[in-house]
């Protein structure tokens, strides 16, 4: 579900009260946690912590006049989604991620490529998902980058 709104504020302010805690404490922690070299706007509907064209001029690669992405967080119909293009991109930050997801989570990690997906919204390990966007910095993030998906477009 791709929002309308402009800004950050203005997308958490359109949601349940439910999902806009739920945001606004991932936020929070991504926020105080995310390295320098990172900016947040509204991305494809989305939350979104992006490498801006001031640090990136080539920006993404799909569309290179959109700044490129690196965490991403939304209110989707069934459940709050939190896109991490470094889990994707790295296999020893994903194996990290998931190993500590299981030590404090009851259930069975429900993830895609790049999609952590939280039905419950009591088992959002929030201070995890503040620790995991800290873990690589922008330019560690636009050398993976670079080497992983540029190759290929």
């Amino acid at each position: 579900m791709q929002s309308a709104a402009k800004t950050p504020d203005e997308y958490i302010n359109s949601l349940p009260e439910d999902r806009k805690t739920a945001i606004s404490e991932l936020r929070k922690n991504i926020l105080n946690n995310l390295p320098d070299g990172f900016t947040e706007t509204m991305s494809y509907g989305m939350l979104g912590y992006v490498v801006p064209h001031s640090k990136y001029p080539a920006g993404y690669h799909c569309d290179p006049r959109l700044p490129l992405p690196f965490i991403s967080i939304a209110s989707q119909k069934n459940f709050i989604a939190v896109y991490h293009m470094g889990i994707y991109s790295d296999s020893k930050l994903m194996d990290w991620f998931i190993d500590e997801l299981k030590k404090q989570s009851i259930s069975k990690p429900d993830m895609g490529k790049s999609c952590i997906r939280f039905k419950k919204l009591d088992q959002i390990p929030y201070s995890l998902i503040g620790e995991l966007a800290s873990k690589m910095s922008a330019d560690e993030w636009i050398s993976k980058y670079e080497s992983t998906y540029k190759k290929k477009s």
